[in-house]
């Protein structure tokens, strides 16, 4: 597993309200919780799906935050077996031969003055939740080899896209040991049940990559964001931006004839009960500026 630092403030993408926000009821009470946990530097616990923004919302948390001088440093403990993760966070044996182990190259010493984001904490072993808990509670760590407690300078910020979709015992583990933890607990709502907020986003995505690109924003036509808003959207914001960013580079008939389609052939063959969605949206994808 590699220690992720954040880009510099100046060059990160900071959501705005309509990204992260939106009308929705869900979101609404999102905001709401987002702004207490701007309030102090407690721990946060943030779920939600893949692809619903969790990196964003502690990106953000950190940058309006009194640490946006300090790092941010992301951790994906999906990434490595238990005791490699562990590793990673408190550090390594001493090698006598080489002197390997230095206290101050583990991302939980890194990071003091900053943010300390643990991506999906759902897979994280055990014993090792159970640790990293006691080091939240108690503000020290101790690395295994000296054996000496250190006081912890950072935010703690965890995320996770399994919390609240298994029973498995690791998980309910997880909620027993991290969710009390944090003082702040946002969750994440999936994009098709704020359906609401499609078109809002879709503006200021193909606003965002217009810019970045330096291509005039395509306008999408009323009926194409309707077939948005019934789309399932598996992979959630990602999915919506991969989407707006080919829009704007390819041109809106092009992605959405081609692309758009090849997806709706599929769903064609969708499980019973399913079919009158697949059927209705080929009706709904015509009719596209390229310009505002």
């Amino acid at each position: 597993m590699t220690t992720e630092t954040s880009r510099p403030l100046q060059n990160a993408e900071i959501p705005s309200a309509e990204t992260l926000f939106g009308s929705t009821v869900a979101m609404q009470r999102l905001r709401r919780e987002l702004e207490k946990a701007l309030l102090d530097d407690l721990p946060v616990l943030i779920e939600g799906e893949n692809g619903t923004g969790k990196e964003l919302i502690g990106r953000f948390l950190h940058h309006h935050s009194s640490r946006r001088k300090g790092p941010f440093l992301k951790l994906n403990c999906a990434a490595l077996p238990a005791r490699l993760l562990e590793y990673e966070i408190y550090g390594h044996e001493k090698d006598t031969k080489t002197n390997s182990g230095d206290l101050k190259s583990v991302p939980i010493g890194l990071g003091s003055g900053g943010t300390l984001f643990f991506d999906e904490v759902g897979d994280m072993d055990l014993m090792l939740q159970r640790k990293l808990a006691g080091t939240v509670n108690s503000g020290h760590y101790q690395h295994d080899d000296s054996g000496e407690k250190r006081p912890i300078n950072v935010r703690f910020v965890c995320a996770s896209s399994r919390i609240a979709k298994t029973e498995h015992a690791s998980h309910q583990f997880l909620k027993a040991l991290l969710k009390p933890s944090a003082h702040y607990y946002l969750q994440l709502p999936p994009l098709r049940e704020r359906q609401e907020d499609i078109p809002q986003l879709c503006e200021y995505l193909l606003a965002k990559f217009a810019r970045e690109f330096k291509k005039p924003a395509p306008r999408l036509n009323p009926s194409v964001l309707e077939a948005f808003q019934q789309w399932k959207w598996p992979g959630n914001i990602r999915e919506l931006e991969n989407w707006m960013a080919r829009i704007v580079i390819f041109g809106a008939e092009d992605v959405l004839e081609l692309a758009l389609n090849r997806q709706i052939l599929a769903l064609k063959r969708p499980p019973p009960g399913n079919c009158h969605e697949a059927n209705a949206k080929p009706r709904r994808l015509r009719g596209m500026n390229r310009s505002r």
